[in-house]
């Protein structure tokens, strides 16, 4: 992201306060300088994290408006008994210093879970984080909230309105425990677009499902989900009733390229993989497949290994409980087709396993049918490194 990408009317800051064995920076500071609608998704998962539950309070008292986000990487402040203690102290503490009412911070945590946080460790270096706060620090924000990810992960897009131009940009982190509905993941992304948040809440929910809700790593939803936009209004411009769509769709992208990058930077993945399905009854029914499709062990295996195993993702989409006719079934892998009609077709075993070595793998599950239901997934590889990285994640 340059700097001139980067929305404005937000500052950003970083810092180590000891969270992480690693003497890397492990807290994170989003501050929009004039007070921004927002708009939040959440992890599904039963079991919610201190910060999930307070951030969800937050954004209801405050009537959908945020002020600053306080993040830390290392510990997931998850399943402890002192985690709402730690999460309202240091968000009250945070909002002391920035002046800001309580509920007008949002919290959000990454790491393990069921370890105590110390709040002194947060509570010490807020006087610095606050100091620190700049305007263009948001690719150090993208560093400062990574747990096992190997990359920052960050995207911007500005779109050119009659009134002039808004930016959008936004970071992330994930890299294991993904699974749709969220996908396990931190994600913040900052406009200077006027947007009411009503609209926007609208905006995010669709978003949301075309990217962050159509990601797999390997099936597990965590415990701190937390994806966050804010709209502070900053550029002054705000688009034509014609025109949100077209920052809907700039947000969409945004999204998909931020959860495109999770996928990608999975834990031991080495292909980044599309799954494309066609033909279904609607689209709800095409994502169900696709996601049945994505999270299958015998398929990313197979992927890993460079092995044109089409009857697995056969049997993948059958094990999905969408109804449908195999005997109508093409499937295609690198844009050649390995099955016809739910049967083999022909294809050069050599020069599919060649293609299938490449980073970036295309299924596409095509029902031939009157029906036009779609949707894409993206999941990658599964290979033994995975095993290896989460065998000895707290050790």
């Amino acid at each position: 992201m340059r700097p001139f990408d980067l929305p404005l009317g937000y500052k950003y800051a970083t810092a180590y306060a000891g969270i992480r064995k690693e003497q890397k920076d492990d807290l994170a500071l989003i501050v929009s300088t004039v007070p921004a609608a927002a708009a939040a998704l959440f992890t599904t998962n039963r079991v919610q994290a201190a910060p999930v539950k307070l951030a969800k309070a937050n954004i209801r008292l405050s009537k959908g408006v945020c002020g600053a986000v306080l993040v830390n990487a290392g510990n997931a402040n998850c399943a402890t008994k002192s985690g709402e203690k730690v999460a309202g102290n240091t968000t009250k503490a945070l909002a002391k210093l920035l002046k800001l009412p309580p509920n007008q911070v949002l919290p959000a945590s990454t790491g393990v879970i069921g370890v105590e946080l110390d709040e002194n460790k947060i509570l010490d270096k807020l006087p610095e984080l606050v100091e620190r706060l700049a305007d263009n620090s948001l690719p150090d924000v993208a560093r400062a909230i990574l747990t096992t990810d190997l990359q920052p992960k960050g995207a911007s897009r500005e779109v050119t309105l009659r009134r002039g131009t808004v930016r959008i940009a936004g970071v992330t982190k994930g890299s294991g425990m993904i699974h749709p509905r969220m996908a396990t993941t931190l994600a913040f992304v900052m406009t200077d677009a006027v947007i009411p948040q009503t609209l926007l809440r609208r905006m995010l929910v669709r978003a949301g499902e075309l990217s962050y809700n159509r990601i797999s790593v390997d099936g597990d939803t965590s415990t701190n989900d937390t994806l966050i936009v804010m709209a502070n209004g900053a550029s002054g411009v705000r688009p034509d009733p014609k025109e949100m769509s077209v920052f809907e769709e700039a947000l969409t992208e945004t999204l998909q390229s931020l959860a495109r990058q999770i996928v990608r930077d999975g834990e031991g993945a080495r292909k980044l993989v599309s799954v494309e399905v066609h033909g279904a009854a609607t689209d709800a029914a095409a994502a169900t497949i696709a996601r049945a499709i994505s999270n299958s062990p015998l398929v990313k295996t197979a992927i890993a290994g460079s092995d044109p195993n089409w009857g697995r993702i056969l049997s993948a989409a059958g094990s999905s409980g969408v109804n449908f006719d195999p005997s109508t079934v093409d499937i295609t892998l690198q844009d050649v087709r390995v099955c016809r009609a739910g049967l083999a077709s022909p294809f050069d075993e050599q020069d599919m396993k060649l293609r299938l070595d490449d980073t970036d793998v295309s299924i596409v599950f095509r029902i031939a049918s009157k029906t036009k239901g779609s949707a894409t997934f993206w999941t990658c590889d599964l290979t033994e490194d995975y095993i290896h990285i989460n065998a000895s994640y707290r050790t």
